[in-house]
C-alpha cells in the first residue's frame, strides 16, 4: 500500500480525495494547505470520507521529513511550485503534479531539471491520456492501423462564466501563466502530442473576448505542423456558451479517428465504423469540476505502479514539457504575427 501526501487544497483536491478513496493500493496519509485551519478541517473531512485517519501537516518541513510518505501529489497553483519542488527533491520524495508544471516554459524546464538531476520519479496529472478511448487510439496509431496521419483538427469549445475569473489570480499571468491554453486546453493539447509526437512550428492568435474580464486570453486559434509532417488546426476557448466537449480528429490514409471526450469513432476507408468508449462530462461547461474522478484514479494508480516497476509514469515530466513549448510558441507567434518554431525540450 503506497501512502500519499496531498499538497494544495483547491478545487481539484476533492477529485484527488475521491480517486484516493477508490484506489485499492494507494492511501491518503496526510494533507497540507496554505491555511492551517482549512488544512485541519480538510483532514477531518477526508478522514470521514475515506474511512481512515488523515493527518494535517503543519508545514512543508514536517511533510518532507515524514518517512512514511511514498509520493506526493502537488496540486498548488502554478506560481507556488518551485519551493515545494526543491524541498521535496531534497527529501527524495517522488511527485505527481497537477498541470501545468509552471507558468512559463523556462520555469517548467527548471522544475523538470531539478527532478531529473536528482533521479527521482516525477509525473504530471494529464488524465485525458488515461481515458479508454485515448488509450485505444494510441494503440491504433502505434500499430499503423490508421495509416499515415495527414491532417488534424483540434477543438476545445468550453465555457466559463465571469464568476470563475473573479476568483483572485485566475486568468492572470502572475498566478496561472495565461488563460485558456495553459489552464484548460493544455489537457487536449497534451493528449494530441502524446498521440502524434511534438509539433515543429505554429502560427497562432491569442485573444481576449468581450465575454470575460480577465488579463490573459479566453480564445486561441492556430495552424500547426507536427514533427512527423502533418498539418493541423486548433481552436480553444472558454467563451463558447454553454460549453461542449473537446474533440481531436485525425485524418489518416487508412481511416479517420474522431476522439470526442471519452468516445472514439473510427471510420475506415472500407466503410467499416468502430466506436469505443462512452460519452461523459469533461468539465467543459460552467462547472469546471463536472467530470469523473476515475481518470485521476487511473493516473494515481499508474504512478504508484511505476514506482514499483521502476518505469516511466503515464505522463513523465520531460514529455509534459511538449505542451509548454507549444503554448510558449503560440504566445510568441501571436505577438509577432508569423510562423514560429516550437522549442525543442
Amino acid at each position: 500500500m503506497k501512502k500519499v501526501a496531498l499538497i494544495g487544497l483547491g478545487m481539484v483536491a476533492e477529485t484527488h480525495l475521491a480517486a484516493l478513496r477508490d484506489a485499492p493500493d494507494v492511501s491518503l496519509h496526510g494533507v497540507l494547505g496554505r491555511d492551517p485551519e482549512k488544512t485541519r478541517s480538510f483532514a477531518l473531512a477526508a478522514s470521514e470520507h475515506i474511512g481512515h485517519p488523515v493527518i494535517s501537516y503543519s508545514d512543508l518541513p514536517q511533510l518532507a521529513s515524514d518517512t512514511v510518505i511514498d509520493f506526493v501529489i502537488l496540486a498548488t497553483p502554478p506560481d507556488a511550485r518551485l519551493s515545494y519542488v526543491k524541498a521535496l527533491a531534497n527529501a527524495g520524495k517522488p511527485i505527481l503534479m497537477e498541470k501545468p508544471i509552471e507558468r512559463t516554459l523556462g520555469a517548467a524546464k527548471e522544475i523538470v531539471d531539478i527532478y531529473e538531476q536528482a533521479a527521482i520519479p516525477f509525473g504530471i496529472v494529464f488524465q485525458h491520456r488515461a481515458r479508454a478511448a485515448s488509450m485505444t487510439l494510441k494503440e491504433k496509431l502505434d500499430s499503423g492501423e490508421l495509416g499515415q496521419i495527414v491532417s488534424v483538427e483540434v477543438r476545445v469549445p468550453w465555457w466559463r462564466d465571469q464568476s470563475y475569473y473573479d476568483a483572485p489570480g485566475r486568468g492572470t499571468r502572475l498566478r496561472d501563466g495565461g488563460g485558456v491554453m495553459i489552464t484548460q486546453a493544455i489537457h487536449t493539447l497534451d493528449n494530441l502530442l502524446w498521440l502524434l509526437g511534438p509539433m515543429s512550428r505554429i502560427q497562432a492568435v491569442m485573444h481576449k473576448t468581450i465575454l470575460h474580464r480577465m488579463e490573459a486570453e479566453d480564445w486561441a486559434g492556430a495552424i500547426f505542423e507536427t514533427a512527423s509532417g502533418c498539418m493541423g488546426t486548433l481552436h480553444a476557448t472558454t467563451a463558447a456558451f454553454p460549453g461542449r466537449s473537446e474533440t481531436i480528429t485525425l485524418h489518416g490514409t487508412q481511416a479517420t479517428a474522431h476522439l470526442d471526450a471519452g468516445t472514439l469513432t473510427l471510420t475506415y476507408r472500407d466503410g467499416n465504423i468502430e466506436t469505443i468508449g462512452e460519452a461523459t462530462d469533461t468539465g467543459g461547461g460552467a462547472d469546471p469540476m463536472a467530470f469523473t474522478h476515475a481518470w485521476h484514479q487511473s493516473v494515481i494508480e499508474d504512478f504508484a505502479t511505476s514506482l514499483d516497476n521502476k518505469r516511466q509514469p503515464l505522463a513523465p515530466g520531460r514529455e509534459a514539457l511538449w505542451s509548454h513549448a507549444v503554448i510558449d510558441a503560440m504566445e510568441r507567434s501571436s505577438n509577432k504575427g508569423s510562423w514560429t518554431e516550437v522549442a525543442s525540450v
